[in-house]
């Protein structure tokens, strides 16, 4: 009975709220009305002369302020008691006030209102821009009796242009003293509820733009994240590598393990997939010489959604003429350590409350040592697939039968090591089994020239001494095809026309792919990649 009626206490609290909410709305666009009546409708606005953002007019005055009071003794109230301290506080004020006055700075800022005090005569509002927030004092005398009249019906969301000069209050905050304010547009819905936000996880996914309104963070990250694209461009600029821009809808989804998405072009009448990869037309250019190729695109994986996944996601891939795995380790390693003083200030970053150093030399492992450090078996002593598979099944590791003994090597690794790989770690020397697209090590040819980089138990990238042999990637494609034709859905399917590139002729080359998305989450302290995605993908809403 209790909770029946709890549950009826919440209903009628939800229809209130629903029912409150709704009256504001009308009487919103009530107000807008009454402006479109008398001539001031603010939706005919086209632009405004906005001349700062609130941090730089902040910075400005500071910096103006620093000059002029240079030589002023700052304030002493020793030996004071509290009346006469207020006393000497409110003298000194003015004086420095005076000062300042005489000398204004005038700004033009423009935000939107995300909080207002109205105080008879005059008034307090903050607007909020780009950058941040910023005091605004409206007042009668200074705006006059009608427009003043207007600012107080204005209501939180409302975006304005104030036009007026800096100043700092009593209390100490910069503000701007308004000479004009604009209503640049009218906000017919209702804000969160200022101190709480917008908190709800799934309504901050699918309404993005109140969530940049409301969280601040939030709104950082995804400046964060286009200055760590902006300094990845700028990264490779200075290395000489050329940006490019390759098919999306493909009729051989290759380059890596995953399932794709399909669909019809209509005017060619043929299926074709989203690509799953930008590796093998990247691959082409290196065969036509561009030497220094990279691709910042999306690609699309018919998979799961987690923390860590979301079927489109952001993948860049480069490739280098002439050089290998070592080569794309140093390129890796270097990178890393530019982002994270370009985005951060700082080598060292805090990722959940775990210190991660990308300062120092990356560890490196290969695969094999890593799975001896960590489950104290030497895959080189495993005999063949047969054993490996009996390894796997004492260790309660669950694996299909067409996996060898490569593929289970994999498995132990995934399932003892990934999550100890929390300070940077290239692991380096994968088992060919899982590796279709790399160059065999000379001096071990069940294994390739390849590595993966591991931070905070992450997979961060992937990389190759690409196969340049069209005979070696023939026989390696035959092998996928058959693990198609056994029903894997993420296999890889023979590409004719990659493989007579390669007959044409591509020279040694290093390759790698980075998830951009999950580096994000890192330099950001981001927990889930949906928080550094602007529109992560959702279930729709029925």
């Amino acid at each position: 009975m209790a909770e029946g009626n709890q549950q009826n206490n919440q209903a009628k609290n939800t229809q209130t709220a629903e029912q409150d909410v709704n009256q504001l709305r009308k009487v919103r666009r009530e107000k807008l009305a009454a402006l479109q009546e008398a001539g001031k409708d603010p939706f005919v606005i086209t632009k405004f002369d906005q001349t700062h953002h609130s941090d730089e007019a902040k910075s400005l005055y500071e910096a103006h302020e620093a000059e002029l009071l240079k030589d002023r003794a700052p304030f002493n109230g020793d030996g004071l008691d509290e009346e006469a301290l207020r006393a000497a506080k409110k003298e000194y004020y003015n004086e420095t006030r005076a000062i300042m006055d005489a000398s204004p700075i005038y700004v033009n800022v423009a935000g939107r209102m995300m909080f207002k005090r109205v105080m008879g005569k005059a008034s307090f509002c903050n607007l909020r821009d780009l950058k941040g927030d910023v005091q605004v004092y409206a007042s009668k005398d200074a705006l006059g009796e009608d427009a003043y009249g207007e600012f107080k019906k204005a209501d939180i969301g409302d975006i304005y242009g104030v036009k007026g000069w800096m100043f700092r209050t009593m209390t100490g905050e910069i503000s701007i003293h308004a000479e004009e304010m604009t209503l640049l547009s009218k906000s017919l819905q209702v804000l969160p509820e200022k101190f709480h936000g917008l908190t709800d996880t799934d309504m901050r996914y699918r309404q993005r733009y109140i969530d940049l309104i409301m969280n601040t963070d939030s709104r950082d990250v995804f400046v964060k994240r286009s200055i760590m694209m902006k300094e990845i461009r700028n990264f490779l600029a200075g290395r000489d590598f050329m940006e490019v821009e390759t098919p999306i809808l493909v009729s051989n989804a290759g380059g890596a393990a995953a399932r794709p998405f399909e669909t019809h072009y209509n005017s060619l009448d043929e299926d074709v997939k989203l690509r799953i990869s930008l590796e093998l037309y990247l691959k082409r250019l290196i065969v036509g010489g561009l030497e220094r190729v990279y691709e910042i695109g999306r690609v699309f994986r018919n998979e799961g959604v987690d923390t860590r996944h979301n079927p489109e996601f952001t993948l860049m891939e480069l490739y280098q003429a002439y050089t290998d795995y070592e080569g794309m380790m140093e390129l890796t390693e270097s990178m890393f350590r530019y982002l994270a003083e370009k985005v951060n200030g700082s080598t060292t970053i805090t990722y959940q409350g775990k210190e991660i150093d990308l300062g120092k030399p990356f560890a490196r492992l290969t695969m094999t040592d890593a799975v001896k450090q960590y489950a104290g078996i030497d895959f080189d002593t495993v005999a063949d697939d047969a054993a490996a598979k009996a390894l796997a099944k004492e260790h309660h590791i669950e694996f299909e039968d067409h996996h060898k003994k490569g593929d289970i090597l994999n498995l132990f690794f995934e399932e003892y090591c990934e999550d100890k790989m929390i300070q940077p770690t290239f692991i380096m020397d994968h088992p060919i089994e899982i590796s279709p697209l790399t160059k065999k090590k000379p001096s071990d040819p069940s294994k390739v020239e390849r590595f993966e980089l591991f931070i905070n138990g992450w997979e961060m990238c992937n990389a190759y001494s690409e196969l340049n042999d069209p005979i070696d990637q023939r026989e390696r494609f035959k092998a996928q095809d058959a693990l198609a034709d056994a029903g894997d859905e993420e296999a890889n399917h023979t590409d004719e026309d990659f493989l007579n590139a390669l007959e044409i002729g591509m020279p040694p080359t290093g390759g790698i792919g980075y998830g951009l998305d999950r580096l994000c989450m890192l330099l950001t302290d981001s927990a889930a990649i949906r928080d550094v995605l602007l529109f992560p993908t959702l279930k729709s809403i029925t």
